[in-house]
Parts: C-alpha cells; structure tokens; sequence
C-alpha cells in the first residue's frame, strides 16, 4: 500500500496542513489548526493513517508538533533548511510543498524519533553550535546579558516550565505549585499565547513569571537574523497583549546557539536564559527519574528545566510533588528567575585583592 504525506506548515494563526498521495494528488481537503487544537489535529492524522500509510512532514522551524505527534505513535519526517526555499520572513514554507518534498524524496528526510527529540540526525551540528558560542556565552554573562543559574550564596532557586501553555498541564502544574507556595518562570511560544489567553492569564494571576521562548520553538541556527528578530517581538507582542507587560527573559529553544544567533540576541533587550539542571523531562524517563535528576544537582542559584507543553507532560506533572518537596527540605527557596540573586560576574565582583 502506497503512503500518503501531509504537509504541515505554521503560520501566526495556526496550522495549514495538506495530504497528497504518491503521485501528487491532492488526497483531503486542505485544513487549518488553531494552536489549542493539537490534539484533535492529531487524531485526525491518526484516522488518516488507519486508512493508508501517512507520513507528517514538518520544517527545522516548527518545533511544537513532533513531540506530541512521535507520541501518538505517527510517523514524523523534518525537512531541513538545504533541502527547502527561502522562507518568508514569519512562518514556513506551504505545506503543499513540504508534503511534496517528502513525496518525491522520501529519503531525503530525517525521520524524528522520540529518543532524538526535534533534532533526530543534528546532534553534532547543535553541540558544535554550542562550543563556537562558548566565547561570545562567556562575554554576554559577564555584562549581565545572559543568565546561566543565579547567587550560589543565597537560598533560593527556579523552576522553569518550557513551551506552553498548554490547554491541560498548564492548570495541574500552577496547582501544585500553589498547593506548595512557590512560584515559577513559564517560559511560553507565542503560537500557544496566541491560541490560550486564558492560561497566561492563569499563571500570571498565580504569581508567576511569564517569559518569552519564540513563537514556534525553531531550531534558532537555521533562522536569518531577520527571522529571529521576529520570532522574539511577535512573541513579546502576543505576550504584552494578554498581560501587560513584554517578558524580560528569553529562552532559546533547545538552548540551540551559534556565535551568530548570540550576535543578534546581544541586540535584543531581552536577558538570554538559560539552565544549569536539566531534568531531561522531555524524554520521558518517568517520574521518579525526572525527580531524582534535578534533586541530584539543584542548589543555590540553580534553575531547572522543566517543561509544560509540546507533548505528554503528565511524567513532569507527577514528578513535581516530590521534586518541589525535595528541593524546599534542603532550605530553598523557589523564585522566579528575575527574583534570583545574581551570580558573580567575572571580573567584575570579586572582593579586592590584599
């Protein structure tokens, strides 16, 4: 039996998707998807694919979709940047084409698993990204530009939550946080902003802080600086618009840098953050082992990565009881990271010499 592919591109107002058969026939109608209407975006993929083998094919720019999707058990391809034309300057190619693009050559693709996350066949390129960076990193921390954990000598941590809101884990997770009285920094895409007012509306009434992490979570090193620039300003837009008031910290999707990404965010008024306890949630290792993850190396200053949107959370929704128990019994104190007492900048806050 021959596979059909559906394109899926992302646009400010949501999905456009479209199915074509192996020979380039349109083979459904051509539909569109508000953000808070993944799930059932889903389970019509799912029904499609009862019918006749189906193959997802998403870009390098649109990150919120393979999580929950690899979980559903579809099968998820990525066209990269080198294999596509240029985009516009705000979201993907057509979905035509990228459903096309798979019809034609298949094996061109990446075929995105669950264990590789979003970035299945780039391990090498991010983490080569990463080390150029270290240099320009280094310079930005040291002018207070960007935030890799807070004051070892103060009490206090913070949680994170990554890519939401989300129309179900959102509401269990501030929950639990009450229920403990600690408040957190929710990093959200301005993809879900956009479609889930109510929820940034909820955790911005909680207490918590609210910070900008791209509108459609992109693996950052294949955007122009043109494109960057306005994943970051739609998303403080969506955001300002919902709260009042634009984020001040911004979290680049996968922590994916290049020294040229860093040269636009130097621009930016926002303050990069980033992490120093990675709970690895995102692989779903259950929750015991998310727990004990971040309990084996949060301390002082620490701020943990946690994620709340773009796939099954529920592991990081029953991990956070003992987690946030854990880290309070050793005399912490959870804040948002813009209440995280500064760590000491190189140079610039050592005591003097003699």
């Amino acid at each position: 039996m021959t596979t059909r592919y559906a394109g899926i591109a992302w646009t400010g107002a949501g999905y456009q998707v479209e199915v074509l058969d192996s020979a380039g026939r349109r083979a459904a109608e051509p539909r569109d998807w508000c953000g808070a209407q993944v799930a059932g975006l889903i389970a019509w993929l799912r029904e499609l694919g009862e019918e006749q083998p189906l193959a997802v094919v998403i870009d390098s720019t649109n990150g919120l979709l393979d999580g929950p999707m690899t979980a559903a058990g579809l099968d998820v391809r990525r066209a990269d940047p080198w294999l596509l034309p240029p985009r516009p300057r705000f979201g993907s190619v057509p979905a035509g084409l990228l459903a096309d693009l798979a019809r034609r050559a298949p094996g061109a693709l990446a075929r995105v698993t669950a264990e590789g996350g979003s970035l299945t066949g780039r391990a090498d390129e991010y983490h080569d990204g990463v080390r150029r960076s270290e240099p320009v990193q280094a310079g930005l921390v040291a002018a207070g530009r960007c935030l890799e954990h807070g004051s070892r000598d103060t009490p206090r941590a913070a949680l994170t939550f990554d890519d939401g809101p989300d129309p179900v884990h959102t509401r269990r997770i501030l929950e639990i946080l009450d229920r403990y009285g600690v408040r957190a920094t929710f990093f959200c895409v301005g993809h879900h902003v956009a479609a889930l007012p109510d929820e940034v509306r909820r955790i911005v009434a909680a207490g918590h802080e609210v910070g900008n992490h791209s509108w459609s979570h992109p693996f950052l090193p294949d955007l122009t600086p043109e494109q960057l620039r306005e994943q970051l300003d739609r998303t403080a837009e969506a955001v300002a618009r919902v709260t009042g008031e634009a984020p001040t910290h911004f979290r680049p999707p996968y922590g994916g840098l290049t020294p040229e990404v860093l040269a636009t965010l130097a621009e930016h008024p926002t303050t990069m953050t980033l992490w120093d306890v990675d709970s690895r949630d995102w692989s779903r290792p259950g929750p015991e082992r998310i727990a004990a993850t971040v309990l084996d190396s949060a301390g002082p200053g620490s701020v943990v990565l946690l994620h709340e949107g773009a796939g099954d959370r529920e592991q990081t929704v029953r991990a956070l009881p003992s987690l946030v128990e854990g880290l309070l019994a050793r005399g912490l104190e959870l804040v948002p990271v813009a209440e995280l007492p500064p760590a000491a900048r190189p140079g610039l806050d050592r005591p003097p010499s003699g």
